[in-house]
């Protein structure tokens, strides 16, 4: 069980969030009877904290909304948490905020308890970030907050959008998802009059206010959205593109590859469509030569003259089978 003012500053803690905590379910995660719980309650209180207390199957415990809260205060693991985060941000995960994630980062590690010191510079001295070389887009934090916040409620948005060609349109969107992907943030949206879903890079984005208006969720693209933009946005970069018959299962392909290097669709129990592509032939033949599987392919031309060239170049490689 925790001690009187750690349970009280986890308990905090758990106030602080945008919801109302019914007495039973705060007395499971503090590990207390609910009699202890409505005594810490009165002892936030007065402390001058503003419990709020509603009956019913919603109700519960809440902090007052619009009143004069004291300073924040935040548990271990929030207070870690918050530390690795502004790490992240320092390092350009989302560029424009990197000397600001520094400020905050100093002034909060300036007050963490010398345990949760080590614990961070722990994670910061045995953690290893694979550099990016590529500039950063211009992406202020102000853009994608508004991108998440009108996915968080659910309201249409409006913005100007510059296209991969860097022709200007205007998109009304139903936006689901903000992906991260490297030092790319990309918005996954329905488009309202294309009817379909599209993936737009963040840092093209101008958004119009106001939002809304609200609308009802849709079935998102895919289980895993991650695997979706990786995708789509290969897909979009490619400049050769192939559609390749892999005799093997289709789960065998995809154990294989990652989703950034294409599709697999089943054909039957013993065979499956690779759809795939990249910025050159070559580099489309070294990545079917590491399936390692028997495959058929019928186009692109270049692809297929280059396979036969391979072909042709590895069988005068080695001697003459006996």
């Amino acid at each position: 069980m925790l001690d009187t003012s750690a349970r009280l500053l986890r308990l905090l803690s758990l106030l602080q969030t945008p919801r109302a905590w019914p007495g039973s379910e705060l007395a499971e995660r503090l590990g207390v009877s609910g009699r202890t719980v409505r005594n810490d309650i009165d002892r936030l209180r007065e402390l001058g904290y503003p419990v709020d207390a509603t009956r019913g199957a919603t109700g519960g415990y809440r902090l007052g909304a619009g009143a004069v809260m004291p300073p924040l205060l935040l548990d271990d693991e929030e207070a870690v948490a918050v530390t690795i985060a502004l790490r992240t941000a320092a390092q350009g995960a989302v560029p424009g905020t990197e000397e600001t994630s520094l400020r905050a980062l100093a002034k909060l590690e300036q007050v963490l308890p010398s345990r949760l010191r080590r614990r961070v510079r722990t994670l910061q001295a045995y953690t290893v970030a694979i550099p990016d070389d590529r500039p950063a887009p211009a992406l202020s934090a102000d853009v994608l907050t508004t991108l998440v916040s009108a996915c968080r409620d659910r309201e249409r948005l409006r913005f100007d959008y510059l296209d991969h060609a860097g022709s200007p349109t205007r998109r009304v969107v139903e936006p689901y998802r903000a992906v991260n992907w490297g030092r790319r943030w990309y918005l996954v949206a329905w488009d309202t009059e294309r009817e379909d879903w599209r993936t737009f890079r963040a840092d093209r984005i101008r958004p119009r206010t106001p939002t809304g208006p609200r609308f009802a969720p849709r079935e998102p693209p895919g289980a895993d959205i991650a695997a979706y933009v990786s995708r789509r946005v290969s897909g979009a970069a490619w400049r050769h593109h192939a559609r390749v018959t892999v005799h093997a299962p289709a789960a065998d392909v995809v154990e294989r590859i990652n989703p950034a290097v294409g599709l697999v669709e089943a054909i039957d129990a013993e065979s499956c469509l690779l759809i795939t592509g990249a910025d050159t032939v070559q580099t489309l033949a070294v990545h079917l030569s590491l399936l390692d599987l028997d495959f058929d392919v019928t186009e692109p031309e270049e692809l297929v003259t280059y396979l036969r060239r391979l072909a042709d170049r590895y069988a005068r490689s080695v001697p003459p089978a006996h």
